[in-house]
């Protein structure tokens, strides 16, 4: 059948099954948006107050469900405001397509009005980038665009498609009978599978060390059973929390700068660490020649690239996380390591015992109030979203996350603003339930924008904001690394972030008590509205423990 490009583009989403867009219409989309007027009985179109925000929001869509996000902007500005939010799910390994509208083919090289070779910008932070040229081709580009984005390590991949393309027309014929996501066929060594077997049947003091590869590859279930039956303790890096159960007893909770005492020296003491989906990052492994300086490692990941990379691995077995554990349950007997427990619970005691010495000032209401509310207050299911900085680290350690894809948060390039467009994202992937967005005051005025678009499509969104009017990530590291040297860290102008959630119609709290706190989560719980909630901490209230640069991971300062 013959269809103009943008109704072959739409017919494409479609095959997909992707009935969920965000965007923002201009110049050179207009007949894309044009053809998708007829079709909003089959898509929910979210407009957002910002292109970077649609990005966000299609990265927090792509995380909380596993299917790929699909973004619309036009070109010129539009496409350069996604670059930030493309380079964030790049670094994450977030599935998501992203159009971009582009001048018509006969203007194309002469500088024309918000032209912009989008397609060479974004190829180091894209998995791959298109620009289609040809509507015959069209078609083929899309499909093809899908099965890169949630093929092996997913990623995002950009497709530019000048004006007249869209208005161009072509034949389109349905994809029939085809399996959507491409076949990746890994042969299993197995030689090696069995020298794994070998390692961890051998191991006294094992520790896996699970990152966000094991939500990607739906393999939480099969971690778990494998845990179980090597009776291995757990570690998780920020982006692999919720793989396993955090009050499962196998559960470690964070590695690395911000993890607990009791977990990065159990990795340190170890003899053997079973990474599995994680990239040996330096948030993790500070000092690369004193992580786990006694443990030999063996690397399980989909990405071949991946492996040696940042640290130089004893084993690696590279394939489908799934069929790569199942496979070694099959040579592995149920073990009982109880001295390592109980040699991780005396660790644990001993940071217990630290904290009881710690008293807390008199009518003080800090960040250990806030997330003891909300923990006890709202479903342990519940998704979480957060900005960047130090309220996303309060919640890695406090939050007991249950379920993977619950925890939304931008970890490898660390991107404030990221929260209220993924927790948008996050929203219309779990329209039943509500979403939590812990952000901070800083990375909060760096996206309030959106509280127009909260408001305009009634998302029933909790915002929970950290407000200790400082960057409080940044005023942290010089008052340990720079002398207390506050160079434009406090934030002295205050914004009443009350009346801004009324301006958009949305209600708003001032909390300075942990009791005002209950109420407000009470009267709100059952309530399916958005609400602001503004919680006023201590600027000097710190992340603990933490991991200096450049120092091994066993090097925690502990207040």
């Amino acid at each position: 059948m013959l269809l103009r490009g943008a109704q072959i583009l739409l017919e494409c989403l479609k095959e997909q099954n992707a009935n969920i867009i965000f965007g923002y219409p201009g110049g050179s989309v207009i007949p894309l948006y044009d053809a998708l007027y007829d079709e909003l009985e089959y898509f929910t179109h979210i407009r957002t107050a910002h292109e970077q925000a649609a990005v966000h929001a299609a990265d927090g869509y792509g995380r909380a469900t596993g299917k790929v996000g699909v973004c619309i902007v036009t070109s010129g500005p539009g496409a350069t405001n996604t670059i930030t939010g493309i380079a964030t799910a790049y670094m994450d390994s977030i599935p998501m397509v992203v159009f971009t509208g582009q001048v018509p083919r006969s203007l194309l090289g002469r500088d024309s009005f918000q032209e912009i070779d989008i397609m060479g910008i974004t190829l180091s932070i894209t998995k791959h980038s298109f620009i289609v040229k040809d509507e015959k081709k069209l078609a083929d580009t899309i499909r093809k665009a899908f099965k890169i984005a949630q093929s092996g390590r997913p990623g995002p991949v950009l497709v530019d498609i000048p004006k007249d393309v869209f208005t161009s027309e072509a034949e389109y014929s349905p994809m029939v009978n085809e399996d959507k996501r491409q076949k990746n066929t890994y042969i299993l060594d197995m030689k090696k599978i069995q020298e794994a077997a070998k390692l961890i049947r051998c191991s006294k003091k094992p520790i896996i060390y699970a990152g966000g590869g094991i939500k990607t590859a739906n393999s939480s279930i099969t971690l778990c059973k494998f845990a179980e039956t090597g009776d291995i303790p757990v570690a998780n890096t920020l982006m692999g929390l919720g793989t396993i159960p955090r009050n499962h007893t196998l559960s470690l909770g964070l590695v690395g700068m911000h993890g607990s005492r009791e977990t990065n020296l159990a990795v340190t003491n170890s003899d053997l660490i079973i990474a599995i989906g994680a990239r040996f990052s330096d948030r993790v492994i500070g000092k690369v020649d004193e992580f786990a300086p006694k443990a030999k490692i063996i690397q399980i990941d989909i990405d071949e690239t991946e492996i040696d990379k940042n640290k130089i691995v004893d084993l690696s077995l590279v394939g489908d996380m799934s069929t790569i554990l199942e496979t070694l349950l099959s040579y592995m007997d149920q073990k009982d390591r109880k001295p390592w427990h109980d040699e991780i619970k005396t660790l644990k005691a001993i940071r217990l015992a630290s904290l009881k010495n710690i008293t807390k000032a008199e009518n003080s209401f800090t960040h250990g109030d806030v997330f003891q509310c909300l923990n006890e207050t709202l479903e342990e299911d519940i998704v979480v979203t957060t900005d960047v900085g130090q309220h996303q680290m309060w919640t890695a350690q406090s939050w007991n996350f249950i379920k993977p894809r619950t925890f939304i948060t931008s970890g490898g390039l660390g991107t404030m603003g990221f929260g209220l467009g993924a927790a948008i994202g996050s929203q219309m992937g779990n329209l039943e339930e509500r979403v939590l967005l812990i952000t901070g005051d800083g990375s909060f005025r760096m996206s309030c924008n959106e509280l127009q678009t909260i408001a305009k499509y009634k998302l029933p969104i909790v915002i929970v904001i950290m407000n200790n009017h400082t960057l409080g990530m940044v005023r942290q590291w010089q008052r340990m690394f720079s002398n207390g040297r506050y160079c434009e860290t406090d934030i002295e102008d205050e914004v009443n972030y009350v009346k801004l959630a009324q301006a958009y119609g949305i209600e708003g709290f001032k909390i300075t008590s942990k009791e005002e706190l209950k109420n407000v989560l009470e009267s709100v719980k059952t309530g399916m509205k958005p609400v602001v909630i503004d919680c006023l901490i201590d600027k000097d209230e710190g992340v603990y423990p933490i991991v200096p640069p450049g120092k091994s991971i066993q090097q925690l300062v502990l207040k």
